[in-house]
């Protein structure tokens, strides 16, 4: 993948990356909640949508990459929140392994 022509200048999403926190509920399982790690710029680019079967219903599933600058510690489970809008982390990955950018294959989560 060539990231030689993305432009930093499209990363014109406002978001907030959020790490998932459990907690003991005091009945032996555990509340997941998240916590925001503070706001970033992105690029947002659809990739695909599925149509899935799911008991009674057929549900659309979005996915999208997500570029944002390069950082550590994005793993699967995290997220990105814009608004109401969710995009839960699939994977990330460094394209060319410069540490430039960060790719983030996310699939769009229903509130």
């Amino acid at each position: 993948m060539r990231t030689d022509t993305i432009d930093p200048g499209r990363m014109t999403a406002r978001m907030d990356l959020e790490v998932p926190v459990e907690t003991p509920d005091g009945q032996g399982g555990m509340s997941r909640t998240f916590v925001p790690t503070g706001p970033l710029w992105a690029l947002i680019e659809p990739r695909v949508a599925l149509i899935v079967d799911r008991r009674d219903e057929r549900v659309v599933d979005v996915e999208h990459d997500v570029w944002i600058r390069h950082r550590t510690g994005v793993t699967p489970g995290m997220r990105f929140r814009k608004g109401t809008r969710l995009l839960v982390v699939l994977s990330a990955f460094d394209p060319d392994e410069t540490r430039r950018y960060l790719v983030c294959r996310c699939r769009e989560a229903r509130a």
